[in-house]
This record gives C-alpha cells, structure tokens and sequence, in this order.
C-alpha cells in the first residue's frame, strides 16, 4: 500500500512544473515499462497492481483503465548542442499536440532517425501522452529541445541541406532528395514558421492524388510518415 504523499508526489507528475521540479515521470503498461527497464534512462521505482493493489494503482494511473504495471522514471539532462554528423535528422517546429509529437518519435525510431530537433514550443517528450505514444521510442530518439532556426543555420553552414515541407513546394515523388540533412516539420495549423523557413533549402510537398476538391493539408504525423519514408526508399 502507497502512502498519501508517495500518491500525491506520483500524481503530480501529470502536470509539466512538477516534471521539472522533481526530474521525473511516468510510464505506464508492461511495454512501456519493459522499454524503460531496458533502456539506459534510471528506472526510480516500479509498482505493480499485484503488489499495491487496484486502487493504489487506479490513484496513481493516469489512464482511463489503469494498467498493471507503472514506473517512475528519472528525466536525463540535456547536455550540449548534439554534434552533427552524416545522416538524416528531423526538426519539429511548434509541433505542439502530444499525440502527434509522440507518433513522429515513433516514426523517427522506426526510420532510424537517431536524433530529433524540436523548437522550445513543441510538445514535452515526457507529457503522458507524448510517452504513451511513443509506445518507448522516447528511449531510442534522443530529443533536442533547441532554437531550430539556430540549428538550421549549423546545418548549412556544415554544407547540408535542410529540407521543409510546404504546400508549394516541389513534388518530393520527383525531386532529387539528399543522402544526409535535416528534414523539417512545421506546426499542425501554419506550417513551418517564418524564421525557420528563412534557413530552408530545398521546399518540398506531397501532392494530392484527388481530383476536384480535396483536403486542405495532412496530419503532420501522417506528413512526416511518407517523407521519411520516400526519404529511406531512395538510399
């Protein structure tokens, strides 16, 4: 059985300040705690619904059903600038919904995009919604929150490209995609801001197959699913 303060400092955890002042979070579900486990993230402690009991668990659960298993997980510092070396890296601009923040670090990990750059204004990686979409790839892609228009310009003046998708911008099914470079993704509402597309190189889009009229853009999950993907075939 859990102490009232062990709960309330658990339960706390649903909110980002006390994330940022107790160093921790939360992940839930025998996958996701497996990953945690597995990973070289510090596992604080872990409480099993066998071992605390189904109402224990159901306070301190941030799901709907609550799950068998929960672990408190300590956040790692961010250290220094990540180096840039050969290969593809994503950039997140304003990417603020944590549905789909969670979705594009899964795509990451599944296309092997190692390190992912994320403008201030994007998503928490440890808001609940962003681990549990994630499904423990918040393990694997090394998330840097930075000033991306900052990291844009590190990319150029390297000599590679930073590719961004836009409406008007060139088919990416015909146009010659680089080997190495950041690919950018902008907010699920305006796109790719104005001070990050200033350091954009090559403008990208996935046009539309409809005739007539059609939906006005794509989810940018589902956006940053197909780029990857085209991205990866070409290699």
């Amino acid at each position: 059985m859990l102490s009232k303060a062990e709960i309330k400092q658990i339960r706390s955890l649903r909110e980002k300040k006390f994330r940022d002042e107790y160093g921790r979070f939360v992940v839930e579900g025998e996958k996701l705690v497996g990953e945690a486990l597995s990973s070289g993230f510090r596992v604080l402690a872990v409480y099993r619904k066998e071992e605390i009991g189904e109402d224990d668990m159901s306070r301190i659960s941030m799901l709907s059903s609550p799950p068998p298993v929960l672990a408190v997980v300590e956040k790692p510092r961010q250290g220094a600038s990540e180096e840039i070396g050969e290969g593809l890296y994503l950039g997140l601009d304003a990417v603020r919904d944590p549905g789909n923040m969670g979705t594009i670090l899964r795509l990451a990990d599944w296309f092997g995009v190692k390190t992912v750059f994320a403008s201030s204004d994007c998503a928490e990686i440890y808001n609940p919604k962003v681990v549990q979409a994630s499904m423990g790839s918040i393990f694997r892609v090394h998330t840097v929150y930075c000033d991306l228009p900052a990291v844009c310009r590190r990319f150029r003046s390297a000599g590679m490209p930073v590719c961004g998708t836009y409406l008007d911008g060139e088919d990416i099914y015909s146009e010659d995609l680089p080997r190495a470079g950041l690919i950018v993704m902008g907010n699920e509402g305006s796109g790719i801001g104005a001070d990050t597309g200033a350091q954009v190189s090559v403008r990208l889009t996935i046009p539309s197959f409809s005739e007539g009229k059609t939906a006005e853009s794509l989810n940018v999950a589902s956006a940053t699913a197909i780029v990857l993907s085209e991205f990866r075939r070409r290699i």
